[in-house]
């Protein structure tokens, strides 16, 4: 997985560089980012990860910034209209509010290290004292109440996505799904292309003949799936062992009419029913007249965020690996 805010923290308290924390704790309306969103702030005028950017950013950097100085924490709250502005083009007409907190780093190695792998599932909170901490995760929603939390949320580990072939589509789609926040996992029995070579290295391979490749389990975690294999056989073997698998959603590449021929062939064998076979989008991929592998591969993950934003973030699901926020979403 790409680095994140929780592993830059770990990084801060491992060098014992100072950091100010910015969180979006609430939104109304329009706004640029939404609940959840994060920033580290550094002295020297460094910023990673973002805000909403702009004369917003601006704004919280230079509260940010104060912050290391008095090493005081605090709230924040502006309103995105004309009066806030207006030279940057800032007129969302949205309001946020947020926490800024100086040296979270001090929060330890270890705490943000565990946040950051997203092995489990781990609970962490801003106490109403600014106070950083974990929280159990069965009770951490009643904790909130008690304590009244100025912000929680329950950090979970990422989306599997699983490949079906690692030629070329897959060689593009893999990459950007781990930019996307997915765990990549890439099946052929071809180790000739099922190598690192063609795959980045945070990407599980799995070569060998397909029917052990298709007994394999899926993790215990929500899963996607994609077929792009070499040729329409070994789709339709790959799709009569994953249909029965518990994914999210399947994609299959292909047009139309294999589309037909293939469900048909799949409802008339009784190899799937139509409520498993509304879960396949074949041809995968969002239309954007594609027309490279790249662009391609694009369309497809472009489906895969839309999908995943449905079936996972909502209802009550903030972003990647984030779910459950105790806090005034309506400000």
């Amino acid at each position: 997985m790409r680095n994140n805010i929780f592993q830059t923290l770990a990084e801060a308290a491992r060098s014992g560089e100072p950091v100010a924390f910015g969180i979006i704790s609430g939104a109304k309306g329009s706004s640029p980012q939404k609940v959840g969103a994060k920033a580290l702030f550094y002295g020297d005028g460094r910023i990673k990860g973002t805000l909403g950017g702009g004369c917003l950013e601006a704004e919280i950097q230079r509260r940010a910034v104060l912050s290391l100085r008095s090493n005081q924490a605090g709230t924040f709250e502006l309103l995105l209209d004309h009066d806030f502005g207006w030279d940057d083009g800032l007129m969302c007409g949205g309001k946020i509010c947020g926490l800024i907190l100086p040296n979270a780093q001090r929060a330890g190695e270890q705490f943000w290290t565990e946040l950051a792998g997203r092995q489990n599932t781990l609970s962490w909170a801003v106490k109403s004292d600014f106070s950083i901490s974990r929280l159990d995760e069965a009770g951490g929603r009643e904790l909130g109440e008690t304590l009244g939390l100025l912000y929680c949320e329950t950090v979970t580990p990422p989306c599997a996505l699983w490949i079906a072939g690692a030629g070329h589509v897959a060689q593009a789609v893999a990459p950007l799904a781990l930019q996307l926040d997915f765990s990549v996992t890439v099946l052929d029995d071809r180790p000739a292309l099922a190598n690192h070579q063609f795959f980045p290295p945070e990407v599980s391979l799995q070569a060998e003949v397909w029917e052990k490749l298709l007994a394999l389990p899926l993790p215990a975690v929500p899963s996607f799936g994609l077929i792009v294999t070499r040729g329409h056989r070994h789709d339709a073997l790959v799709l009569k062992e994953w249909i029965h698998q518990p994914f999210l959603f399947l994609g299959m590449i292909g047009s139309a009419h294999k589309a037909r021929t293939t469900f048909d062939h799949f409802a008339e064998e009784k190899l799937a029913t139509p409520a498993e076979l509304q879960r396949v989008a074949c041809p995968v991929g969002i239309k954007i007249r594609s027309r490279s592998v790249q662009e391609i591969g694009v369309s497809i993950m472009a489906q895969f965020i839309d999908k995943r934003a449905e079936l996972v973030y909502e209802p009550g699901i903030v972003g990647p690996g984030v779910e459950k926020f105790d806090g005034d979403r309506d400000l």
